[in-house]
């Protein structure tokens, strides 16, 4: 009986979550499907190397957040108009989905937009955020800033609460 129990109360968080996003959103409606192609799509644009990339930082999460919070109607709609242009455009040029190329496709797609490539205008707008986007949420993340970056209250000057005082008279 407990058991059947813990099973029934397991079941709808396994459910609910296969298809939903990370992250709460007002505005737009994405599927897990397009949270991974985010995700894909900012790993391609900053890459883990021996730090960890874009999309393991939770980069493409801000970029979500910020499109939906911060951009007016119709530039959310371009952004979701892009985001699926450019999965059918990647899917017609290499016969796969964006997440399931190889790195080296992923990058030839993105340096196509990059150069302003024969892409809808829609790709472009969405790919303007994305990069700008997920340079800001990577440089911002939790781990760039507690190992990454060195802070200091007042930069090229150490304090030193030991050192002497001269006297000035």
């Amino acid at each position: 009986m407990v058991i059947i129990a813990g099973g029934i109360t397991l079941i709808p968080s396994c459910i609910s979550h296969s298809g939903k996003v990370s992250v709460a959103l007002r505005n737009i409606h994405i599927n897990a499907y397009q949270e991974k192609l985010l995700a894909a799509i900012a790993s391609t644009i900053i890459p883990k190397t021996d730090t960890p990339g874009a999309g393991e930082t939770g980069a493409h999460l801000f970029v979500l957040k910020m499109v939906d919070d911060c951009y007016e109607k119709d530039v959310q709609q371009k952004f979701l108009q892009g985001l699926d242009q450019l999965e059918k455009i990647t899917k017609k040029n290499f016969g796969n989905l964006f997440a399931a190329c190889s790195d080296e496709q992923k990058q030839q797609v993105l340096n196509r937009v990059e150069n302003n490539g024969d892409y809808p205008p829609e790709v472009f707008d969405f790919y303007k955020i994305m990069k700008e986007k997920t340079i800001e949420g990577y440089l911002t993340s939790k781990y760039v800033l507690v190992n990454l970056q060195k802070y200091e209250l007042i930069p090229s000057v150490k304090y030193n609460g030991y050192y002497p005082l001269q006297n000035t008279k």
